[in-house]
């Protein structure tokens, strides 16, 4: 059985800011605020803020309550660990469930983009407001613009 280091005063836990990154990525692609996602679960933001940096530990019960709020198992706070706590070679957060195979031929574009890409605000808004075009045909001529854009920028 692996030693349990014990979580010192003022130092944030490895388990406990994966934890906290993946409830701020839930909440964001929900388009919670942190405000919004406390009162739910009764506490102050500031709380919410602890918890998504990792500062402060999340209860079973509170952890409990947020998987019933973002509409998630408890697994997926989880997800992207190995059986020793640690997380695992390449963690993509909320995109697939269960472990892929990289791509083949990765182009030298492809490689400069950061593997925590889900981990950015930026991101999370721009997927969540995609997915809230509920015309699918206008939303893949977006893509398509995009793509377009991006081509046209290099």
């Amino acid at each position: 059985m692996p030693k349990i280091k014990r979580k010192t005063k003022g130092t944030a836990d490895i388990i406990d800011k994966h934890v906290g990154i993946r409830i701020r990525n839930r909440r964001t692609l929900m388009g919670l605020s942190q405000e919004k996602l406390a009162d739910s679960v009764g506490v102050t933001f500031q709380q919410v803020q602890k918890y998504e940096r990792g500062t402060n530990r999340v209860s079973a019960s509170r952890l409990f309550s947020f998987s019933k709020i973002l509409g998630v198992s408890i697994d997926y706070f989880y997800n992207g660990l190995d059986n020793d706590g640690a997380p695992t070679s390449n963690p993509v957060y909320g995109m697939a469930d269960n472990e892929q195979d990289a791509f083949e031929g990765i182009s030298e574009k492809a490689k400069s983009i950061p593997e925590d890409l889900l981990a950015h605000k930026e991101t999370l808004e721009l997927v969540r407001t995609y997915y809230s075009i509920s015309d699918i045909k206008k939303r893949k001529e977006i893509l398509r613009f995009i793509k377009s854009m991006a081509e046209m920028a290099q």
